[in-house]
C-alpha cells in the first residue's frame, strides 16, 4: 500500500499527516508514504528526517479578492497540475490524504480523475478554501470539530478529532535538560512561532527577557531566517534564553521539560500542547486562527493573547502569574482535554482500510 500526503507551506497542514502515516506504519509496517509539499516551506527537513520521499510541486496563492497576482498565480496553478500528473503517474499511489494546503489542490483532482481515492482533513474552525474546492473530488472528509461536520456532506463526512504525531508523547525531561543546557531548579518555557517563525512573536520574547532572566529559562525556536543571528546574540547575555532555528526530533524533549508553552494558534500546534498536557499563552496570527484560539479561550482552556497589545512586559507578567498559579494551569489542561478531541489511532486505520480496500 503506497499513500500520498500533500500539504505544506507552513507545518499546520504537515504534523496531522505525519500522524495518520505513524498510526497505519503501527498497524502496517509495510505501507510507503510520499509526501508533496512546497518548495519554500519547513516541512521538507522534518518530512526527510521520517525517511519519507518529498517532491514538491508549484502551487499558487487561492485569494479570495480581487488581485493582478491572481492572473499569474492562474500559470503556476497549471504548471501544478502537470507537476501532480508526474506524481501521481510516477508513484501510483493507492490514496492521497490531504490537510489543506493550496498545493494539494490539483494534487487531489489530478487523484479523482486517475480513480484514486482521496481523504481531506479540515483541522481549524474556519474551512480553509483549499479544502472547500476538494472537498467534491473527496471521498472522505474529515473533521477535528463537531461544529464542522455540518459544513460538508452528510454522505460522506466523519468527526475524526486531530491526529498526533506519536513521538511527540515520548520526550525526556532529563534528556532534554542536558540537550538544552537547562538548570534543574527553575521553570522552564517553551516558546514556538508556528513552522516558519514569526517575527512578531520573535520581537516580544526578547522584550521580555530583561524580565524573565532570572526566574525562567526559554527554550525557543524562532524560525528559520526570522532573526536568528539577533537571537542568539541575546543568548549571550542572557543565559536562561536558548534559541533555535526549527526543532524536528527536539520537539517531544521540549515539550517534555517546559512548565509552559507559547505558541501560535495553528490547530496542529493546538492539538500536540493538548496532548501534552502543558498549559498554554497563544498568541494567535490574524485570520483563521483567531477563531481557532477565541474557540477555546471562551472555555477557559488557553490564555488568549493579541498581539496588537502584547509587548515584553505584559507577556512576562502573565507567565510569572500562570507560574504562581499553578491550580489554572490545572485547570486549564483539563479544560482544553475536555474540549479538543484528539483522534482514535483505530478509527484512523479504519478510514485508511476502507478507502484502499
Amino acid at each position: 500500500m503506497k499513500i500520498l500526503l500533500s500539504g505544506g507551506g507552513t507545518l499546520g497542514p504537515v504534523t496531522p499527516l505525519l500522524a495518520i502515516a505513524d498510526i497505519v506504519l503501527e498497524h502496517t509496517p509495510d505501507a510507503q508514504f510520499v509526501f508533496v509539499g512546497t518548495k519554500g516551506g519547513p516541512e521538507r527537513d522534518i518530512v526527510q528526517e521520517k525517511g519519507i520521499p518529498f517532491y514538491s510541486i508549484t502551487s499558487g496563492k487561492l485569494r479570495r479578492y480581487f488581485s493582478l497576482l491572481n492572473f499569474i498565480d492562474l500559470f503556476k496553478f497549471l504548471k501544478g497540475f502537470l507537476d501532480s500528473i508526474k506524481i501521481i503517474w510516477l508513484e501510483k499511489p493507492d490514496l492521497c490524504i490531504s490537510a489543506g494546503g493550496y498545493n494539494s489542490v490539483p494534487l487531489h483532482i489530478v487523484s479523482w480523475f486517475f480513480g484514486i481515492p482521496t481523504w481531506i482533513h479540515q483541522q481549524d474552525l474556519r474551512v480553509g478554501l483549499s479544502n472547500k474546492i476538494m472537498a467534491p473530488f473527496s471521498k472522505c472528509i474529515t473533521v477535528a470539530l463537531q461544529e464542522n461536520v455540518k459544513k460538508f456532506s452528510n454522505r460522506k463526512t466523519i468527526l475524526l478529532g486531530n491526529p498526533v504525531r506519536q513521538d511527540i508523547l515520548n520526550g525526556d525531561k532529563s534528556l532534554a535538560r542536558k540537550r538544552f543546557g537547562l538548570k534543574n531548579n527553575m521553570p522552564v518555557v517553551f516558546c514556538m512561532g508556528g513552522g516558519t517563525g514569526s517575527q512578531r512573536i520573535n520581537e516580544i520574547i526578547l522584550q521580555a527577557l530583561p524580565h524573565l532572566q532570572d526566574s525562567v529559562q526559554i527554550v525557543h525556536v524562532v524560525g528559520k531566517d526570522r532573526g536568528v543571528q539577533i537571537a542568539k546574540k541575546a543568548s549571550t547575555i542572557y543565559k536562561n534564553y536558548h534559541p533555535y532555528a526549527l526543532f524536528t526530533s527536539e520537539m517531544k524533549d521540549a515539550y517534555a521539560v517546559s512548565d509552559i508553552i507559547i505558541s501560535r494558534g495553528g490547530f496542529g500546534s493546538l492539538t500536540e500542547i493538548a496532548a501534552v498536557k502543558k498549559p498554554a499563552i497563544i498568541i494567535p496570527k490574524s485570520g483563521h486562527q483567531v477563531e481557532n484560539v477565541a474557540f477555546l479561550a471562551e472555555r477557559k482552556a488557553v490564555l488568549l493573547c493579541n498581539e496588537d497589545a502584547l509587548d515584553g512586559n505584559i507577556l512576562s507578567g502573565r507567565i510569572k502569574n500562570l507560574l504562581l498559579s499553578p491550580d489554572e494551569g490545572k485547570r486549564m489542561v483539563e479544560n482544553l482535554e475536555k474540549n479538543f478531541r484528539i483522534a482514535n489511532t483505530f478509527e484512523v486505520e479504519l478510514i485508511v482500510n476502507r478507502l484502499t480496500r
